[in-house]
């Protein structure tokens, strides 16, 4: 069975119904589904496509696909939604209790992979990657020199790291950072995860003093547009922030009128708006060098995903377990 965890086997005859799988790989195989009865995998569906696609499955897998109340309504077979992620947002909620479908969604499966990624982004800005690959393949041939000495580049060791989020991801990345010889400070955007590993500041403080600032913060009330102009003024020149969070965090316009206007350095795996608009004006700053961009891909190393599918087929087996009543038709 490869990476998935050894479930009970089920003789069933529900039917299952993938609406974007495209956004989990083509890496990734739903052949264990095919354990609870008939599966159609859909690469996408668009919001005019949904109801055909879940109004005679029993069972629904979707990662973004938004599930709304007037759909959920028509859709008198379903019996439970399975999330492909841990934010949960793209469902009513409150319908799906209403109507009596179970909602199952799937935490932690990313957190290494995230942290990870955290640090790529981290150290390709702090090591000037960009600009030392660039030379090693089209300049150094012709130096007479073994070595070339460029931009200026630092030791993490007793530098101060900033996290702004402090929940699961955040507390791994102080973990790595630290095992670095970084000193580890945070913020707490809900205010109620506290630590004794680290000191904990206020917003402002955290920014003003940290050389390198990380987000794993989700986007809410407290958190959107968080990082503003104000507050990206107040961050040391030559600082390095990265947000592996969600878009809307921080404020993009002022983002990329504060790197042409000041020495930053910003790592972003997330947007407002994804995929990113052609017109986006991080794409026209002036110092690209020092801008490192992801596809909202620090999630999706090949064994995080194979965590989230065993969650949710963890998540089909629990629901079965508990409504035995559920037979084959």
């Amino acid at each position: 069975m490869g990476f998935f965890i050894k479930l009970n086997k089920r003789v069933m005859a529900l039917s299952l119904s993938i609406l974007d799988a495209a956004t989990l790989g083509a890496d990734i195989s739903f052949e264990e589904f095919k354990t609870y009865g008939t599966v159609d995998v859909h690469a996408q569906t668009l919001p005019d496509e949904t109801l055909q696609r879940i109004e005679r499955a029993d069972i629904v897998i979707t990662n973004k696909v938004v599930l709304s109340e007037a759909i959920l309504q028509k859709a008198q077979k379903l019996k439970l939604i399975c999330i492909a992620a841990t934010g949960m947002n793209n469902v009513d909620i409150e319908a799906a209790r209403a109507l009596n479908i179970a909602v199952k969604n799937v935490a932690g499966y990313s957190t290494e992979s995230v942290v990870q990624a955290t640090f790529t982004h981290v150290l390709y800005l702090l090591n000037q990657q960009a600009y030392y690959d660039y030379y090693a393949k089209h300049d150094w041939q012709k130096s007479a020199l073994f070595t070339h000495i460029g931009p200026t580049f630092y030791e993490l060791t007793d530098k101060q790291w900033g996290i702004i989020g402090f929940g699961a991801i955040g507390r791994r990345v102080a973990e790595v950072a630290g095992a670095f010889g970084a000193k580890v400070v945070y913020y707490s955007t809900s205010g109620k995860n506290k630590s004794e590993e680290a000191e904990q500041l206020s917003l402002e403080e955290l920014l003003s003093t940290s050389r390198i600032i990380t987000i794993h913060a989700p986007l809410n009330d407290k958190t959107i547009g968080l990082i503003d102009s104000d507050k990206l003024r107040i961050i040391q020149e030559g600082s390095i922030l990265v947000n592996m969070g969600r878009g809307g965090i921080i404020n993009e316009n002022d983002l990329s009128e504060a790197l042409d206007e000041r020495r930053l350095f910003v790592g972003l795996d997330v947007l407002s708006e994804e995929p990113i608009n052609p017109d986006h004006p991080l794409l026209s700053t002036k110092h690209q060098e020092r801008l490192s961009l992801t596809p909202h891909m620090a999630w999706t190393s090949i064994e995080a995903r194979h965590r989230l599918l065993n969650g949710i087929m963890a998540n089909i087996e629990s629901f079965l377990d508990q409504h035995p009543e559920i037979k084959p038709e």
